[in-house]
């Protein structure tokens, strides 16, 4: 039932428990965020990826592609997506940064995306998930965890219908 808090300590699980066994998650959870993001094109989600970047990742490689990617469909899984396509065109090899977000997440407050897109921005410097990867999450979102943590319990209030 709560496969998107697994990681977290007992004593979190069970207050989410029991917000589901009252029938109060959902008041919960839209209370905190209930205000929808206007970004659902592709064009709109590149705008708001690049000015997040620019802000806060000037150096970093440069982004060719941002979209909601139909393909994504187990949350549990991924939230969005991070490659580096690389290509030979005429004897040189180009190399491109694409992000990927998942389109369940078009109609989400607008916190969620942020917290999604700032994940993604990340792995351009840091691909793994240690400690230096989650510095840069905090310096560019600093409520990054908290995000991440009210996401999951959103996602397990979607899950319940």
């Amino acid at each position: 039932m709560l496969k998107y808090l697994n990681g977290y300590n007992a004593q979190l699980q069970a207050q989410i428990q029991s917000l589901i066994d009252q029938d109060k998650l959902g008041d919960y959870i839209l209370s905190r965020y209930n205000e929808q993001h206007s970004h659902t094109s592709d064009k709109s989600l590149y705008s708001y990826v690049m000015a997040l970047k620019n802000e806060h990742m000037k150096s970093s490689p440069p982004i060719a592609k941002v979209l909601y990617d139909t393909k994504i469909r187990d949350v549990s899984a991924a939230l969005g997506t991070h490659t580096f396509v690389s290509r030979v065109q005429g004897g040189k090899l180009k190399a491109k940064n694409e992000i990927r977000i998942s389109h369940l997440f078009k109609n989400t407050p607008e916190a969620f995306l942020r917290m999604i897109v700032t994940h993604e921005l990340a792995h351009l410097k840091v691909k793994e998930h240690n400690k230096a990867f989650y510095k840069l999450c905090t310096y560019i979102e600093p409520e990054y965890h908290q995000l991440e943590f009210d996401l999951r319990v959103y996602l397990t209030y979607k899950d319940l219908g």
